[in-house]
């Protein structure tokens, strides 16, 4: 009787403490219930009564409203001071440019003040603000349009520079013999088969048979034959009424209508034609007229030297 009563008692006790978990629970849930509930009141009866204009409730809306519109205002204000100093940056290196332009313009001989290039500034800061979003938008725009303009006369002094260095490599200058001393010079000498006074038209380089012979200058080939008084000769034609003309070689290496680069091999030394023994005969014509080849080539030689020499100090 003792053991029915004792078990009886646990399955009571049971039944009350799950009881109590449930009473809890349902209680919890109520108050979550009861505090959305609130939260969703408070938010309605806020929202009426702003748009309904109660008194009291626009205050506060522009109080809470007033501390986002302030970080806003500060996130938009932090992007424009970075954005002000990149401006900056970009404008000072746009100076650089335009003081590089200056520089190559005179090499390429334009005159930098063709191109309005804006004049320097500067000073002691005296007071200075925030930009605006217009100011900003405004100085990007003229740094736009001056960064077009300066691209343009990059371009220009690009053109001319290419333009100049064509006309270089079209100029003879290039010995048309390496490392040899010219043997007769341009003018009138004592011919060396008939030993009367005779015009001489071009110069002599005197070499081994197969010696490599150079193109002076870039051109078209216009010429390549055999010829009585220049055995096998080869004209090249550079421009501008210009032709350079290679004499007495033992094999020539291009064709009528090739075209041929600066220094490049066109020919071997020989003794073809009018001649006493293995050379060549270099001729400059201009216009129709012959003219004394050592004129150009003592440019290339003066050019190459001023390339070379050392630079003196910059100026500060």
């Amino acid at each position: 009787m003792h053991i029915i009563i004792t078990d009886a008692w646990l399955a009571k006790s049971r039944a009350l403490h799950l009881n109590g978990i449930r009473l809890v629970a349902m209680g919890a849930f109520a108050s979550l219930l009861m505090m959305l509930g609130a939260v969703a009141a408070y938010h309605w009866v806020f929202l009426e009564g702003v748009r309904q204009g109660w008194p009291g409730f626009g205050s506060v809306a522009r109080l809470v409203t007033q501390g986002e519109l302030d970080s806003k205002e500060l996130y938009m204000r932090e992007n424009l001071d970075a954005m002000a100093r990149k401006l900056g940056e970009m404008q000072g290196r746009m100076v650089q440019i335009e003081s590089l332009g200056e520089r190559v313009a005179g090499l390429a001989g334009i005159n930098p003040q063709e191109f309005k290039i804006p004049a320097g500034s500067g000073g002691a800061l005296v007071g200075g603000r925030d930009l605006t979003v217009d100011e900003l938008m405004a100085a990007m725009d003229q740094l736009d349009r001056n960064t077009g303009s300066r691209v343009d006369w990059l371009t220009v002094v690009e053109s001319r520079l290419f333009d100049q260095k064509i006309l270089r490599t079209m100029v003879p200058t290039e010995e048309p013999v390496q490392g040899v001393r010219v043997g007769s010079p341009f003018g009138f000498r004592i011919d060396p088969i008939t030993g009367r006074s005779a015009m001489h038209t071009g110069l002599d380089f005197p070499a081994d048979t197969g010696t490599p012979i150079l193109a002076a200058a870039g051109g078209v080939v216009v010429v390549q034959e055999v010829h009585p008084a220049y055995g096998n000769m080869v004209e090249i034609d550079h421009g501008n009424d210009l032709i350079t003309r290679y004499a007495h070689s033992s094999r020539v290496l291009v064709r009528k209508g090739d075209i041929v680069k600066r220094g490049q091999k066109i020919a071997e030394v020989g003794s073809t034609g009018r001649s006493t023994g293995p050379h060549l005969h270099f001729e400059v014509w201009v216009s129709g007229v012959v003219q004394d080849p050592r004129r150009f080539l003592d440019a290339g030689e003066n050019l190459a030297a001023a390339q070379l020499a050392p630079r003196g100090p910059r100026r500060q």
